[in-house]
């Protein structure tokens, strides 16, 4: 089978075709009875040759037809020469190679299961796109992503690689995880090496499902990485100075520029969406791709799939509950859950029902308890999908709850002030003041006077009063606003307890410098909404229509009502500005970006079938 190497004087290198295939040694079966033997020269020879980095498609072809014919005799002795079929460029490679490849790599895990790890490695190691050094010097001066125009090609090849290996053998789920975990790349990496990686993993979440959770768990885990180091603040800093910048040098630029075309012509929309913060690109980058695989498994040809999207649904809770609720700080990567909700009211339904078992779970701890209450009222208030009914409902649970908790602690001595003994309680306190300040309008829309008989009904006075005092703890962004509104509509007067409570902080120190200085914690709770505003702009206009953004209410001014719901009662003389602290839309979101079980009564949408 060897073809001699032939020399011919006189011929035409550049112009005539490619001569037969050349090779050294002999055939793949005579090498390894050889190698048996003791004789590795052959052996040695064919590593070589195969490690060229100038193969042809010819040679490619040649070489594993052979190694196909003899695959049971590939045991685990020949580990190192399979290990350099296995680094072979197959991969953009003429079709017939493709072919001839994969049916390799099928006879291969079917004969020889020790290499199936092997091969997965291999498969899996090309989800990025290969990088390219430009050393001179002996020094790499360049390490970027290749612009390689095959590359969703060889994706493509990649996928249809493992699907086939895991057609062959129905163990390979598990030994998958551990390899696509080690080949994750660093959080630091392109945004173009993370995209394609995450969007890889989550094809093979498609076809092989029983993954889905595993690889869900291992991506959101990754983008919380991003998220948590990339702060709010610090984000909308870094994009306020670019946007300055920009003004700055347009202006500047207009100085000099006297042809009015000239002037007129600005940037186009090319790299707008781009974050400038170096972490919200990449993490903006995953979140569009993460909230597309949401959409695409939860629609089919248009329409939503309830049997699909539940079970989607569920995956993501699981995820949610292990990784995303015990994480203080994100900002970001909760909204996944935010959109998938948003497909169907039943869905937005489940996830306040599951916040809500959280939140009066004893057996939970205080911190989750806590998270739960934030996620449940910082969604009740941004989720613009939910019905008014939705809200009512939940206020019907939380409320009684909260009466039902005064009443336990009113015959017990623990019946103060203490975060530490009653956390849960005033999370649950401020998610339902935080929840009032953005949906009041909604359940007073319509019918005022029955509107205002059911938040009457509520007894926020008892909340506000009693022993625990839930307005020394909140936020005293949203502890200011609710006294706004209640003010005006004469449900709760918070402003003697805020007074009180205001008088009452740590006493003053007096500092080696001179002058005084009080330390008081404004965030006791260490509360954060995770609903806030969503900042990344390309996911953000996925985003965008479902959100609730703040408005300020006008609360000194009486809304528009019918002569039947105007009444003695609702007559009155409005506050005060000066004993109001009103806030802007946005110093208003940004004061709020700091970061027991008792019975209660069932209610319509827990009881509907998911």
């Amino acid at each position: 089978l060897a073809t001699p190497l032939i020399y011919t004087e006189g011929r035409d290198f550049l112009n005539s075709p490619p001569m037969k295939t050349v090779r050294f040694g002999g055939s793949v079966v005579s090498t390894l009875h050889k190698f048996k033997q003791g004789d590795t020269s052959d052996y040695e020879l064919l590593k070589h040759q195969l490690a060229d980095p100038d193969i042809k498609d010819a040679q490619i072809l040649n070489w594993l037809q052979e190694f196909r014919n003899c695959v049971t005799q590939l045991s685990k002795d020949h580990e190192q020469l399979i290990y350099v079929v296995l680094r072979l460029p197959w991969l953009g490679r003429s079709p017939a190679v493709v072919e001839e490849y994969l049916a390799f790599l099928s006879n291969l895990v079917s004969a020889q299961t020790v290499y199936l790890r092997s091969c997965l490695k291999m498969v899996v190691s090309n989800f990025t796109p290969k990088r390219v050094k430009v050393c001179e010097g002996g020094v790499d001066i360049s390490d970027s992503d290749d612009d390689d125009e095959n590359l969703p090609g060889n994706f493509d090849q990649c996928h249809q690689a493992l699907q086939l290996i895991a057609r062959y053998v129905p163990s390979t789920s598990r030994f998958m995880m551990p390899i696509l975990t080690d080949n994750f790349p660093f959080v630091q990496k392109s945004s173009r090496t993370l995209e394609c990686y995450v969007h890889n993993l989550l094809r093979v979440a498609v076809y092989i499902p029983t993954l889905r959770r595993d690889i869900l768990e291992l991506i959101v885990n990754r983008m919380l990485k991003l998220d948590v180091s990339a702060p709010r603040g610090e984000i909308e800093e870094v994009e306020e100075n670019a946007v300055q910048k920009e003004v700055k040098g347009e202006q500047e630029e207009g100085l000099f520029d006297m042809d009015e075309d000239v002037c007129s012509v600005k940037s186009g929309p090319e790299g707008s969406d781009r974050m400038c913060h170096p972490v919200a690109e990449r993490l903006d980058t995953l979140m569009a791709v993460l909230l597309a695989f949401i959409k695409d498994v939860c629609h089919v040809n248009g329409c939503l799939d309830v049997e699909r999207t539940k079970d989607l649904y569920r995956d993501l809770i699981c995820v949610f509950d292990k990784l995303i609720l015990p994480t203080h700080g994100s900002c970001h990567i909760q909204y996944s859950v935010f959109y998938l909700c948003s497909f169907r009211l039943a869905l937005a339904e489940a996830f306040l029902e599951h916040l809500w078992r959280l939140l009066q779970s004893p057996s939970h701890s205080a911190v989750i308890r806590q998270a739960s209450a934030g996620y449940m009222g910082s969604f009740l208030a941004r989720a613009n999908f939910l019905p008014v009914a939705t809200v009512r409902a939940c206020l019907d649970l939380l409320v009684p709850w909260l009466h039902l908790y005064i009443d336990s602690q009113d015959s017990r001595s623990r019946a103060y002030c203490d975060i530490a003994l009653h956390g849960p309680f005033y999370s649950a306190c401020q998610a339902v003041f935080y929840t009032l300040i953005f949906r009041h309008g909604d359940l007073l829309k319509g019918d005022m006077g029955k509107g205002l008989a059911y938040l009457q009904g509520l007894n926020l006075e008892r909340i506000v009063m009693c022993q625990l005092n839930p307005l020394k703890v909140c936020l005293p962004a949203v502890t200011n606003m609710f006294a706004a509104i209640t003010r005006k509509y004469q449900l709760v007067f918070c402003y003697t307890i805020i007074e009180r409570n205001n008088r009452h902080v740590l006493p003053v120190v007096r500092t080696s410098v001179g002058g005084d200085c009080v330390s008081t914690n404004t965030n006791p709770l260490d509360s954060f909404f995770p609903f806030d505003p969503y900042l990344l702009k390309r996911s953000g206009k996925l985003i965008e229509p479902l959100y609730q953004v703040w408005e300020e209410p006008s609360v000194f001014s009486w809304p528009q009502c019918s002569d039947a719901d105007e009444d003695d009662f609702l007559r009155g003389e409005t506050p005060e500005s000066k004993e109001v602290v009103g806030m802007t839309p946005g110093s208003y979101d940004s004061h709020l970006r700091s970061p027991s079980s008792v019975g209660s009564p069932p209610i319509a949408f827990l009881q509907k079938p998911f």
